[in-house]
């Protein structure tokens, strides 16, 4: 029996600065921890016997033989190579909290290669904690299964709430220790993204005044990822624009879920538009503009409401890497650069308050009457504590008096006056003989009843330690389906108890 997974790479073709050649290292004793089959049909993998001829084999995680089983965990453990899988390491710098690192790399990353999936899109498949590469700066090149587990939760929670993500296809456990503070079990997730392509893989080639590399990578990515830019009579600078406009839309999305990423550097930002790299990432329970949660964020620099800038930040790196391609002169290009920004700030701030606006149940084209309204909400959640995800959610209930969610506040005549202004504005977009439903319905498809909390997370980690998987499938099942509360999980919505509260998140490299 072998894997038939339908390789069509292009990454390799570009020259060899671009990535390191090199091959997986195997390992002792792979064991599949959980797959993905729904990801894996529309990626078109399947089942050969020997002979080549397909199996009618089910690969949903119960049903899994045990010889599928150690099929799997050897393909996505990286100890066999499927047929047509060419796999790299690729190069990149980065700015990391500010301060530029001229080589970084997939330092413990293997891309197996690009398949085209069931709706056309071209996907990388790619092993994390593969083993070493020329980019491991002394690393060992593996990753312990807690980080495995944490990215694997936290990247298909994401899918499940509509941001665009990497996800999540295969967990193996390696049976090999991997030392960091401790010695903990190793383990290695397969990842897969429209690319792997960062800002600081732009950056790595300008460190070196390398224009050729920047113009092929460019050139690359707008056949890849933006094809409808080589019809612009300036494609690198609409190539800019639309990366603008996709980071926009994401971080515009992290907002709306209360999710901060915790590691924003350029090697992080993906010229996709994807959320990429979940190490210290968190989703706060009580709203705190400046929350941090990762352990090495020591001023605060990816704070929550930090991100936009930071993203921003980011962006203009990216110009000034594609400044060669867009203009003859330094200063034109500056002015194309400027230009690019203010379509991002525009795109944020028209995403953000579409956003939210949606999450109190109004869908007006006109916000600036009702805009005050979130403002308002989110000063009184911070001053009070208010649980980020269920306020929201809460505020959704078919309770005419809210219980629920007064249950967020203080008690005064402020919440009361808020509740009024909003049923108001809610009667104008409406209707005034409109009872709310119709608000109610559009709020809970958009505010959800579960995220990745982090002390669950940790919960799950904690067991999975112990060999105990069931708490991370738990924790996958109810979070697939976020926006549907579940009667007996009404724990899993519940904002954690003192002893229980989570401080800070790690990188876990």
């Amino acid at each position: 029996m072998k894997i038939s997974i339908p390789f069509r790479n292009t990454y390799n073709t570009l020259p060899d600065v671009f990535f390191q050649k090199i091959e997986p290292t195997p390992v002792s004793d792979p064991q599949l921890l959980h797959f993905n089959s729904t990801l894996a049909q529309d990626l078109c993998i399947s089942l050969l016997h020997d002979d080549g001829t397909a199996m009618n084999a089910d690969l949903k995680p119960a049903g899994l033989s045990q010889d599928i089983a150690s099929t799997l965990a050897a393909v996505f453990s990286g100890n066999t190579l499927p047929d047509g899988a060419e796999p790299l390491a690729m190069a990149y710098a980065g700015h990391q909290f500010g301060h530029f690192v001229p080589q970084l790399g997939d330092g413990r990353a293997i891309l197996l290669g690009e398949v085209t999936d069931s709706a056309g899109r071209q996907r990388d498949i790619q092993l994390k904690g593969a083993g070493r590469t020329r980019f491991s700066r002394g690393g060992d090149g593996r990753a312990a299964l807690g980080p495995v587990i944490r990215e694997y939760i936290v990247s298909e929670a994401m899918h499940a709430l509509g941001i665009p993500t990497t996800r999540a296809l295969a967990m193996v456990r390696t049976g090999e220790p991997v030392y960091r503070e401790t010695p903990l079990p190793g383990a290695i997730v397969t990842r897969v993204a429209n690319a792997h392509i960062r800002v600081g893989t732009f950056e790595y080639f300008a460190a070196r005044q390398n224009t050729d590399a920047i113009k092929s990578l460019a050139d690359y990515v707008i056949n890849r990822l933006y094809p409808h830019c080589r019809e612009h009579p300036h494609p690198y600078r609409a190539l800019l624009t639309e990366i603008m406009r996709a980071q926009a839309n994401l971080v515009a999305g992290w907002m709306h879920v209360g999710f901060i990423h915790g590691v924003m550097n350029t090697d992080n930002c993906s010229v996709a538009g994807e959320t990429i790299d979940y190490g210290p990432c968190a989703f706060m329970d009580h709203f705190d503009a400046a929350r941090v949660f990762s352990s090495i964020d020591h001023q605060g620099r990816y704070a929550y409401k930090n991100q936009p800038l930071i993203a921003r930040w980011n962006l203009e790196n990216l110009g000034a890497c594609l400044a060669p391609l867009l203009a003859d002169t330094t200063e034109e290009a500056v002015d194309h650069i400027k230009a690019s920004v203010e379509v991002y700030r525009s795109e944020f701030d028209a995403h953000w308050q579409r956003g939210f606006l949606r999450k109190i149940g109004l869908e007006t084209t006109s916000p600036g009457p009702v805009l005050p309204l979130v403002h308002e909400l989110l000063e009184r959640m911070q001053k009070d504590r208010a649980d980020f995800t269920n306020t929201f959610r809460f505020l959704g209930d078919d309770d005419e008096n809210l219980t629920r969610f007064r249950t967020q506040f203080r008690p005064d005549e402020g919440i009361d006056a808020w509740i009024q202004a909003w049923k108001s504005a809610i009667k104008l977009e409406y209707g005034p003989e409109n009872d709310l439903k119709q608000a109610r319905a559009a709020m809970n498809a958009v505010n959800p009843a579960y995220i990745p909390r982090n002390h669950r997370v940790e919960e799950a980690l904690t067991a999975a330690l112990h060999g105990d998987m069931q708490p991370t499938q738990t924790l996958l099942d109810l979070l697939a389906d976020p926006y549907r509360e579940r009667h007996g999980y009404e724990v899993y919505m519940e904002p954690p108890k003192p002893e229980e509260v989570v401080h800070q998140t790690f990188c876990g490299t």
